[in-house]
């Protein structure tokens, strides 16, 4: 008899993993890393075999940044052909707007124009990767956006910057024809000593700014919100009471420390528990109807095979989670309380 927690995309589960997180190969600042790096087409393999739904990346986890044209063309096939062979989708595509050192004091809101332009560039090309994927929400995650400083630049002057490149990117995929949605993702700290818009509350009010605020929403992520000891489940409330709870980003985070990116439930559990009811809408208000995606890494001590146990255990706890939800919700006697 087939476990019911088991995940299935068959069953109805639209679980999602990035490539950047079950590929992590278990480095941190302070050591390299502890096991091979997984190709994104063995990627896509053993996330069906572990009962994802789809997969989603970044530009530069599947195309590196100095890759020519001939060499971006045969990866994207390779791994198209992967997709297509394991019955897997790109929901969701990011651009890497952190890593290079070019970015060092930030992309939309570098305080070079050059860096700027170079950041609204690569996003587009990040864009049109997604499409040609079949992603139809591309997210917006300022990891430089911020300073260490605020003799750096006003961050009035950081906000307009921000403000104009993503001005610029709606119009252009408008332009385009494209069916597209973003997400802008908060976190308060972390590779910046202060990120702009720290969180999903800031991005709710930056995206009212925006010229075109109906094809912006929010990518609220748990271990962002819990780092400086916010409620996600709230953030989450908020969002989807806008109506901008566009994607959503799963894992888990002990208070006050680093962004950990855990596997989700193993901390918190019932903040957890609310957080999936309020998705899955057994409450009482409308469900979420997007993917539920897993931003948690494998532990340093796992190898390959721990990190597909890992994925599979994220959404195990998920659905678990959803069925105990689902009984709260449905308990004579928790209805005659409430």
């Amino acid at each position: 008899m087939p476990d019911p927690f088991d995940p299935s995309p068959d069953s109805g589960d639209r679980f999602t993993f990035g490539l950047w997180t079950v590929g992590n190969p278990g480095a941190d600042p302070f050591g390299p890393r502890t096991r091979p790096r997984i190709p994104p087409t063995e990627i896509v393999a053993g996330l069906a075999k572990a009962g994802a739904w789809g997969v989603n990346l970044h530009d530069n986890d599947l195309v590196p940044f100095d890759a020519s044209p001939t060499e971006r063309d045969l990866l994207v096939k390779e791994f198209q052909q992967a997709l297509a062979d394991h019955g897997l989708v790109v929901p969701m595509a990011t651009t890497n707007l952190f890593s290079h050192p070019v970015f060092r004091d930030g992309a939309f809101t570098a305080s070079d124009a050059a860096v700027r332009a170079f950041a609204v560039r690569k996003a587009m090309k990040g864009i049109e990767l997604g499409v040609e994927l079949g992603a139809s929400t591309v997210v917006f995650w300022g990891g430089r956006e911020g300073v260490e400083t605020d003799a750096a630049r006003d961050c009035r002057d950081g906000l307009g910057w921000y403000r104009e490149c993503l001005n610029f990117l709606c119009g252009w995929v408008k332009d385009q024809g494209w069916d597209l949605k973003f997400a802008l993702e908060a976190k308060p700290n972390e590779p910046r000593g202060d990120i702009y818009l720290a969180t999903t509350g800031h991005m709710l009010h930056f995206i009212e700014t925006l010229e075109h605020r109906e094809m912006c929403g929010v990518n609220p992520e748990v271990a962002h919100e819990n780092m400086p000891g916010l409620s996600m489940v709230h953030a989450v409330g908020q969002a989807m009471e806008a109506g901008k709870l566009f994607h959503i980003d799963l894992n888990a985070q002990r208070i006050g420390r680093y962004d950990q990116d855990l596997r989700f439930g193993s901390e918190d559990l019932k903040g957890a528990f609310f957080l999936v009811r309020m998705l899955e809408g057994t409450c009482g208000h409308p469900a979420y109807e997007g993917p539920r995606h897993f931003d948690a890494h494998a532990y340093r001590t796992e190898d390959v095979d721990g990190v597909w146990d890992f994925a599979a255990g994220c959404m195990r706890s998920y659905k678990i989670l959803a069925a105990r939800a689902a009984a709260f919700d449905a308990d004579p006697e928790v209805l005659e309380i409430l």
